[in-house]
């Protein structure tokens, strides 16, 4: 599976971005899909999940409410819609998929990744 994600950008609190990740290949069926982020020096830490199915989904308690995953598996695609969003939120946000089909919150069970897209909120 190769990941291409894509949509970031720079905001004012209080706005809003959407990122995309494109997948490519066959393997991507029945695959779990999730979000990472990573900060300036932090590491990387999950943002959001999805099952294969679209039919349970995860977040971090930091951006529950304002964040929203989704998938369309007949695109092979996964969004993250980020509304409401702070300075905080601030990261190179990363695509990665898990030979499974559920999600988990650990960097290490993820198999493929896509090359990051740099999220700006400034203040």
């Amino acid at each position: 599976v190769q990941l291409q994600a894509s949509g970031g950008g720079s905001v004012q609190a209080g706005g809003s971005l959407g990122l995309s990740c494109a997948a490519s290949g066959r393997a991507f069926s029945g695959v779990a899909m999730a979000w990472f982020r990573q900060a300036p020096g932090k590491e990387r830490e999950f943002v959001a999940g999805i099952s294969w199915s679209g039919g349970s989904t995860y977040y971090v308690d930091s951006v529950k409410g304002r964040f929203t995953i989704s998938r369309d598996n007949a695109k092979n695609t996964v969004h993250l819609q980020m509304n409401s969003l702070k300075p905080e939120d601030t990261a190179v946000y990363y695509c990665a998929a898990r030979k499974a089909s559920v999600y988990v919150t650990s960097v290490r069970t993820y198999d493929y990744w896509g090359q990051g897209t740099l999220v700006t909120v400034s203040s």
